[in-house]
């Protein structure tokens, strides 16, 4: 079985992508309007090839500051064109006039009141071009794809989360069994994110499944969810809340287990509780269970074969599994080589 299945269990479409400079274009979208004025500087910035650490380390040396004195909102691809946002003290303007890099390009700056933080995004928009496409393909993916901006997505963590042989997956439970020692912090709280991860996703998928065998593919609802909000509320309602999901006014949510972090309760913690760690010391949340891509954009070249998708999705959600939830099939790192 799959390791992540997807609501609409259609025949899957076959077909390629690549993560390169020119096939795999991620755009960041900020969440707020830059004010023009402030201590600090922000600046779009455009990489190829280089992870966002890769750039910030490039910054640092450049300015001679420390790494962790750029602010940024979240980490993009290397093996892709990326465009984001990172901000520095203001007072280090003028250097960025002789600055010349061969994979980064300074599109704008701008000033601002504060550093941007990890997390200050509204989201991020994609350009992705599908290989070996036909009119049936082309065809069979628009629909879906419309489909998924009405209905949405589950909200898996992608293939890129877990490392290219899910090696990282073997560590984080080794280590969380108390079998492996990691002493150092950042490897030890990334290989916690890890080991939630795995869980929300295997929670997901018991979600998914039940949806497609009792609800006709269309998520389903269960007493005790808990919900978030257009406003950014976590709430477990009274009654059932099916007008409100079905405008989009709320989400369900699943659990990203830890502590001090609210609980399903009911036929809904019924599942989640497979999928919990009450003893886990790191911090608990919860991540909305469904996404939903939108303002989807599709240009088809039957010459080529070729057929580009562009969409925006929230932040933290995986454009990888958008096309998984098109292709009814799971991708791995190995699957998307790169040129």
């Amino acid at each position: 079985m799959k390791s992540r299945e997807y609501l609409q269990d259609n025949k899957p479409i076959y077909f390629d992508f690549v993560q390169t400079q020119k096939d795999f274009i991620v755009d960041e979208i900020p969440h707020a309007t830059f004010k023009g004025n402030g201590n600090f500087l922000v600046l779009h910035v455009k990489k190829v090839e280089l992870t966002t650490w890769d750039m910030i380390a490039i910054f640092a040396e450049f300015l001679k500051i420390p790494a962790e004195k750029i602010g940024y909102a979240g980490l993009k691809d290397k093996h892709a064109t990326t465009t984001q946002y990172i901000s520095v003290e203001a007072k280090y303007e003028n250097n960025f006039k002789k600055f010349k890099h061969p994979q980064i390009k300074i599109l704008k700056t701008i000033r601002h009141t504060h550093s941007i933080r990890m997390g200050d995004l509204a989201g991020n928009r994609f350009s992705i071009n599908l290989f070996d496409i036909d009119d049936t393909k082309a065809g069979q993916i628009e629909k879906l794809a419309r489909k998924a901006e009405k209905s949405g997505i589950p909200n898996y963590f992608g293939y890129q989360r877990f490392g290219r042989d899910n090696d990282s997956i073997e560590q984080a439970k080794q280590m969380i069994a108390g079998d492996l020692y990691i002493k150092d912090a950042k490897l030890k709280s990334f290989l916690i994110s890890i080991y939630q991860s795995v869980h929300f996703n295997e929670w997901l998928k018991e979600r998914v499944l039940l949806s497609r065998e009792k609800n006709e593919g269309n998520f389903m609802l269960l007493e005790g969810d808990i919900y978030l909000s257009n406003e950014g509320k976590l709430f477990t309602p009274k009654n059932m809340p099916t007008k409100d999901f079905e405008e989009k006014k709320v989400v369900p949510t699943g659990l990203l287990c830890g502590r001090d972090v609210y609980r399903a309760r009911d036929a809904a913690r019924e599942i989640e509780e497979k999928y919990d760690d009450e003893f886990l010391y790191e911090k608990g949340q919860r991540r909305e269970a469904l996404v939903y891509p939108h303002a989807i954009e599709i240009k088809y070249n039957k010459n080529f074969g070729l057929l580009n998708l562009s969409f925006s999705l929230a932040k933290g959600a995986y454009a990888t599994v958008f096309l998984e939830s098109i292709a009814n099939k799971n991708f791995t790192a190995k699957d998307v080589k790169t040129k």
